[in-house]
């Protein structure tokens, strides 16, 4: 809203009416366009964590039902805010959420609280839980806006910005498959969002599923005129973008934006949730947290990948990472507790844990551990 009041209007109506019905048009807009079979192709199951999401989606979903049928979980009217359910509660517990019934194969998503993030997941026929985070979102956008923009010849810079905590297969998809140029800031969604502006088209995700798109000036005044000037297909292609772009909410994450955007490319595309899950496989990975007497000793440089102090620790990291394949890990001291987290990706899980435990173990050595010394096992 506030964005729409100092663009004067022209970002959108200044009113939560005005965001449902921007979002829900250029949603229709864009759908009508997929060659999409079946109509249970086009249902979502959606948990909102018993947060404000549940309140707006269930407001506007009529806006948009002629494209998507959501089902609502954890709407808030028995269960607790973020209670065994969530965005977060999914990604770091890698299952989904009390509360809803999952059969193989359905698409599932779940908010933050405060609606912010999302990640997608499903079970496949063998009953195995699969999570689509934040970066297969960015890789799913980053492909569809480059397509697009090749087929109607249009060369505008495309940059996805990523924090460290990115799966490193997420990485390389983008970079060697796709050829789309990747960025790596600090964590913290300021420091996404402010490199995302410098491209023509700023694509960022944090793994968690927080993130957006933006567009330059240049990119969307562009894009406006090309959907004005191209003939057919190229013309259809243009309009596409445009609607997209208004799909988008550029002021900042927002989960059921996000959810649309995601939603509209998969029946462009004519994907399933596992063929959008096969486009590469995340690398194993472990998270943990060590407590230490004063977190500030360790500092870090290189958009938090390298420890600068306290001395020999970053020695250290490097020689273990050297002990296994496709293997990275990185430390950095928590933003609001006396804790160190610690990251680490192999290409086996059994690797990822080792690696995770050796690595906090010389955190807790060499940067003043407190309690008990990190025990291997999860």
């Amino acid at each position: 809203m506030v964005y729409c009041r100092n663009t004067s209007g022209q970002y959108g109506k200044a009113t939560i009416e005005g965001y449902y019905q921007k979002l829900s048009k250029a949603f229709v807009e864009l759908t009508k366009q997929a060659s999409c079979s079946g109509d249970e192709y086009r249902t979502l199951k959606v948990d909102c964590a018993n947060g404000i999401g549940a309140l707006k989606l269930r407001e506007m979903e009529h806006y948009f039902s002629q494209g998507l049928s959501v089902h609502v979980f954890n709407d808030g009217t028995k269960g607790k805010l973020n209670h065994l359910c969530g965005a977060d509660f999914v990604k770091s517990h890698q299952k989904p959420p009390e509360g809803m019934e999952m059969k193989s194969n359905e698409r599932c998503c779940s908010f933050d609280g405060d609606a912010d993030r999302i990640v997608y997941y499903y079970r496949d026929a063998d009953g195995h839980f699969h999570l689509i985070d934040g970066d297969k979102i960015a890789t799913l956008i980053s492909s569809f806006l480059k397509e697009l923009l090749l087929e109607i010849g249009e060369n505008l810079n495309i940059g996805v910005v990523q924090t460290a905590y990115a799966n490193g297969s997420s990485t390389r998809y983008l970079e060697e498959v796709m050829k789309v140029p990747v960025y790596c800031t600090k964590t913290g969604v300021k420091h996404l969002h402010h490199k995302a502006q410098e491209f023509d088209i700023g694509i960022y995700f944090e793994a968690n599923g927080h993130g957006t798109v933006l567009f330059s000036k240049v990119a969307e005044m562009k894009i406006k005129q090309l959907a004005k000037e191209l003939e057919d297909n190229k013309r259809k292609v243009a309009k596409m973008l445009e609607n997209i772009i208004d799909l988008f909410n550029q002021a900042a994450g927002d989960a059921i934006s996000d959810m649309l955007v995601t939603e509209a490319i998969l029946a462009l595309k004519g994907l399933t949730i596992q063929q959008w899950d096969a486009l590469y496989t995340d690398l194993p990975n472990r998270q943990l947290k060590v407590k230490v007497a004063d977190r500030q000793v360790i500092n870090t440089t290189d958009a938090e990948r390298q420890a600068v102090t306290p001395p020999g620790l970053q020695e250290a990291i490097n020689g273990l990472v050297k002990k296994y394949r496709l293997s990275r890990a990185f430390v950095r001291p928590s933003g609001t507790e006396d804790v160190v987290r610690v990251y680490a990706e192999a290409d086996s899980q059994e690797s990822a844990d080792s690696l995770a435990h050796e690595v906090s173990l010389a955190v807790f050595q060499l940067a003043g551990g407190v309690g008990e010394r990190p025990q291997p096992g999860f």
